[in-house]
């Protein structure tokens, strides 16, 4: 039996904040968080939404879901859509503070989905880090 290994230099930090909007139309997201008691990484297939260079996630169960619970400990979230993947930070929004927000990202996921409910969770992506080139060496040279 032949072992396959996915390309991980395509896959991770191939989605950028330009290309959120080429995978709105997904049905679904892939949410890695870091588990509060185990430290260890979690994954969830949830529904979600594109706003202003943003992914939204609804939380259905509120504040008892065990995600939620796990990002108000560590806001540090991996994202993935289909093949492409993210580094993201996540935050719960405030229903009060971030009201028309809420209201907004509640509609879209209306519309997608004929459900926007719950509570709201914002993702946005964290720019990807140039790769650092290796420190040149002189041949040869003395200190």
């Amino acid at each position: 039996m032949a072992m396959q290994y996915r390309d991980s230099s395509r896959t991770e930090a191939s989605m950028t904040r330009a290309s959120l909007q080429s995978v709105a139309y997904a049905r679904v997201l892939y949410l890695t968080t870091i588990g509060r008691k185990t430290d260890l990484p979690g994954e969830i297939e949830i529904w979600f939404v594109v706003c202003r260079e943003r992914l939204y996630v609804f939380a259905e169960t509120g504040e008892d879901s065990g995600w939620v619970k796990n990002i108000r400990r560590n806001a540090k979230v991996t994202v993935r859509i289909g093949e492409r993947q993210l580094d993201a930070k996540a935050r719960v929004l405030d229903r009060h503070t971030d009201r028309r927000l809420w209201d907004k990202v509640a509609a879209i996921a209306d519309r997608k989905y004929g459900w926007g409910d719950g509570l709201a969770v914002e993702i946005t992506p964290l720019r990807s880090r140039p790769a650092h080139s290796a420190p040149r060496i002189k041949l040869g040279a003395r200190r």
